[in-house]
C-alpha cells in the first residue's frame, strides 16, 4: 500500500494556496480584487502566492481592460486541476485509512 501522506502535493499546504485552488476550481476565472476579498489577504500576500501557482502552471493569468482599467484574472489550468484533484484525493485517502484506527 502507497503511504498517503506520500501522495499529498507540497504546493498545497499554504491555506493560501489551498484557498486560491478551491475558489478556482468552482469558478472559470476570478480577478484578483475577487480573490483577495473572498480570501482577506493583502495584496503583496496574494500576488506572491499567484506567482508561486502560476510558475508550477497551475494557474494562467489574463490580462485586460474594463472601462479603461487594468483587470487581472486567473483561472485553473488542466495540469492545475488535474494536480489538485489527485492532492484532495490523497487527503481522502489519507483520512479513509486511518478511520478504524482510533
Amino acid at each position: 500500500m502507497i503511504n498517503p501522506i506520500k501522495q499529498i502535493n507540497k504546493t498545497f499546504e499554504s491555506r493560501v494556496r489551498l484557498g486560491i485552488m478551491s475558489i478556482l476550481m468552482v469558478n472559470a476565472s476570478v480577478d484578483f480584487n475577487a480573490l483577495k476579498e473572498i480570501l482577506e489577504i493583502t495584496d503583496g500576500n496574494l500576488a506572491s502566492h499567484l506567482k508561486a501557482l502560476e510558475s508550477e502552471e497551475m494557474i494562467s493569468v489574463s490580462k485586460q481592460f474594463i472601462s479603461r482599467k487594468p483587470n487581472t484574472s486567473y483561472s485553473a489550468t488542466d495540469k492545475g486541476r488535474q494536480i489538485f484533484t489527485s492532492h484532495l484525493n490523497a487527503l481522502e485517502n489519507l483520512i479513509r485509512s486511518n478511520e478504524s484506527k482510533t
